[in-house]
């Protein structure tokens, strides 16, 4: 699992009641991460920053691996496409951009479209399109192998978009926003088919991997789980004493819930049940703004 502020790497592979911290640190920005995620094959990891670049590490040891790749603004956002020679990075000049993995040249946009920072940014499972959600209040799905050709977009939220998530069959895309509403739309179309579901203010959404739920982060320190279809709630999750900044499920079945917040820390929940299995870890000394799995699930 990987956390962010300073960006580090946890072992959670355990059995549910016990407790590991062992942080693998990865130095060199200068300034905040904001975002974190794990290549396909787990073996590096995209890291985004305040100090307005991209790098990407080697996850087993922390070795810088390219960049730092400049942007002009501070980077919100960045994950890597599904088969890892890609990094996709939103920024808050409004703008969305594709890297090479390898090389840390551009090789797509930048996309021009929102007229707001860019907060999240994923590739859809396919790889196809990309997904971004901005302080615009608008949700954008572009074609990735069309050089940024934009296909929808979206415009159901009256406030700042913080995250944007495809599910697990690249069909249906979720959304959290600052309205304090988690909405989940067509992702063809862009037409709205579950919510807007109210709650708190939403700073981070995720997909379970089966695609039947999908799990909110709020301002409230509050984590809750949705049923996809109906929008119902299925179990909260309690425990943290400040904002939710990040959630992920891990990967496979989805058992675990990893969350990190603005009260610096990072726990891990049992999905099903709501109940904490690991944590609270408490390595940073500042809020942590991203949380994500292995592709192993560890």
């Amino acid at each position: 699992m990987l956390e962010g502020y300073t960006a580090k790497a946890l072992s959670v592979g355990v059995e549910p009641g016990q407790r590991v911290d062992v942080p693998l640190p990865f130095e060199g920005h200068s300034d905040v991460v904001y975002w974190v995620a794990f290549s396909p094959d787990g073996g590096r990891i995209v890291s985004g920053s305040r100090d307005k670049t991209v790098r990407v590490w080697d996850s087993r040891t922390g070795a810088l691996l390219v960049g730092p790749i400049k942007h002009r603004n501070q980077v919100w956002s960045v994950a890597f496409s599904p088969d890892g020679e890609g990094i996709v990075s939103g920024s808050d000049d409004n703008l969305v951009q594709v890297w090479n993995s390898r090389t840390g040249m551009l090789v797509a946009g930048p996309f021009r479209g929102h007229s707001g920072p860019v907060n999240s940014v994923t590739f859809s499972p396919d790889g196809d399109r990309i997904v971004s959600g901005s302080a615009d209040n608008t949700i954008h799905i572009w074609d990735a192998q069309a050089l940024g050709v934009e296909k929808v977009e979206s415009e159901g939220h009256s406030d700042t978009v913080w995250s944007v998530a495809f599910s697990p069959d690249g069909e249906q895309i979720v959304s959290g926003s600052e309205d304090r509403t988690v909405c989940v739309w067509n992702s063809r179309n862009g037409n709205l088919v579950t919510g807007p579901i109210q709650m708190n203010s939403v700073y981070c959404v995720a997909f379970s991997p089966n695609g039947a739920h999908i799990t909110s982060g709020s301002i409230d320190s509050m984590i809750s789980v949705w049923d996809v279809q109906t929008g119902d709630l299925v179990t909260r999750l309690e425990g943290h004493t400040d904002a939710i900044l990040s959630i992920a499920f891990s990967s496979g079945d989805g058992e675990w819930i990893a969350s990190g917040s603005d009260d610096t820390t990072v726990r891990v929940w049992d999905a099903k049940t709501g109940v904490l299995i690991a944590g609270p870890f408490e390595g940073h000394s500042e809020r942590v703004c991203c949380v994500t799995f292995s592709p192993d699930g560890g």
